[in-house]
């Protein structure tokens, strides 16, 4: 098998930081959306849950079960965004 230069190595080092660093940049930015997305959601949940208690109060109930599930799903989220690792950028 052929040997790896000492250039070749630290590229590849360098490579595996750069893709790292990009993961890191692009969830920060999906978890901010995805948190702001879910929280829309969670309100709209609440607010038809609001408009479909005349109509039905299972249907009312379980829309109101949706907007706690999201909630959770938020709360999840926001442990994920404070799990991750500032990028070597943002220091």
């Amino acid at each position: 098998m052929p040997q790896k230069k000492e250039g070749q190595a630290r590229l590849i080092i360098v490579n595996k930081n750069t893709a790292m660093d990009d993961i890191q940049k692009k969830l920060h930015i999906l978890l901010d959306y995805w948190i702001e997305h879910n929280s829309e959601h969670e309100k709209e949940f609440r607010d038809w849950a609001d408009k479909a208690v005349s109509l039905s109060t299972e249907v009312a109930q379980q829309l109101r079960e949706a907007a706690v599930k999201m909630a959770a799903a938020s709360n999840e989220l926001m442990k994920a965004k404070q799990a991750l690792p500032e990028s070597k950028e943002r220091h």
